[in-house]
């Protein structure tokens, strides 16, 4: 059965670029476009569309305003189309924690210029979309307390993975995480132009500190070190130290940043010392870095399939022996502390 499309956005022509694109492969059906958040009120309800598209900027209603009205009155499936400016970016993560499923970056001037790539990467997001449960996400969990543990013994690391729905699920995680936690290191799919904006944000809603990693920064406690768009981020010790790895080399199970390659340094660098999670997501990617750690006895745990927003990379990590156990995310946060007291009471 396709995916049944409706496309929003003000500019002809991307209207017409997305729906020349998303209907390449006849998987996808574009069954209506608006111009603006009123025409697709309308449309919305007469069409019925699995996903919607949406641009921010837009005539007679903001973008954001419509998404929270629509999360709140008619939870469906929405792909941003971000422009790959400072100001997008932030208004991008804001869509994503409002209920977006994802964003794509909106192409450029010179559209024939990376339109390919473009194409396919949001048919993966409109086909990730579709299949998303965004119902289930505007039920918000019963509030946890912040952890409050004491730190674990020197040389923790906590590793976080994750891709679709996980701008929120890291929230989340992080937001339970104490101020004196060992050093945490994040590779979530984004592109470059947003990673340094979502750390930003990160460290807003968060007791701990949250920046994007750098090359050779050290890991500290207390800190948490977000991959780079289009970098992958390795963990490798160096003079008795922890620090971080930036490289450019090749993609990884289709990704640059991979989880894979954070949590196969993480095995290798820190071995039992280490926890991981492995959060929503599409596809893969993860499951073997994951499955690596806890052979090398590291505390695994997945995000339940409820809970998950794209329930995909931790099933496939569920299915491949590499998570200990799965939870829900607002429990993901005590369940890695758990692991961590154990090691300290070990020591």
């Amino acid at each position: 059965m396709s995916i049944r499309v409706l496309v929003v956005d003000d500019s002809a022509v991307i209207r017409e670029v997305l729906s020349r694109t998303l209907g390449k492969e006849g998987d996808i059906v574009v069954v209506g476009s608006a111009v603006d958040p009123i025409d697709a009120r309308n449309k919305i309800k007469t069409l019925n569309p699995d996903v919607v598209t949406l641009d921010i900027e837009m005539p007679n209603m903001n973008g954001l305003a419509f998404l929270d009205k629509l999360m709140r009155l008619h939870p469906t499936p929405v792909v941003m189309v971000s422009t790959l400016t400072t100001k997008g970016a932030s208004e991008t993560l804001l869509a994503l924690e409002l209920g977006a499923v994802d964003f794509v970056a909106k192409p450029s001037h010179d559209l024939a210029g990376g339109l390919e790539a473009f194409g396919a990467n949001l048919r993966e997001k409109v086909r990730a979309a579709a299949g998303s449960d965004v119902r289930a996400r505007t039920e918000k969990p019963a509030a946890t307390t912040r952890l409050r543990t004491a730190a674990a013994p020197a040389g923790a690391l906590i590793a976080i993975g994750a891709s679709t729905g996980g701008v929120e699920a890291i929230r989340v995680v992080l937001g339970d995480m104490p101020r004196d936690c060992p050093p945490i290191v994040i590779a979530q799919h984004m592109p470059a132009g947003f990673t340094s904006r979502f750390a930003a944000r990160l460290d807003e809603l968060s007791e701990i500190g949250v920046v994007e990693a750098e090359d050779r920064m050290p890991l500290e406690p207390g800190r948490a070190y977000v991959a780079r768009g289009d970098f992958h981020l390795r963990v490798e010790r160096s003079s008795g130290q922890l620090k971080c790895r930036l490289s450019q080399d090749e993609l990884t199970s289709g990704h640059r940043p991979s989880v894979d390659v954070l949590f196969e340094s993480v095995a290798n660098s820190v071995g039992a010392m280490a926890v991981g999670a492995i959060l929503t997501g599409m596809g893969r990617d993860g499951a073997r870095g994951l499955k690596l750690m806890r052979d090398k006895g590291a505390y695994t745990v997945g995000q339940s399939p409820a809970s998950s927003l794209v329930y995909g990379m931790p099933r496939v990590a569920f299915e491949e022996g590499a998570v200990v156990e799965q939870a829900p995310v607002e429990m993901v946060a005590t369940r890695l502390a758990a692991a961590l007291n154990r090691l300290k009471n070990a020591a």
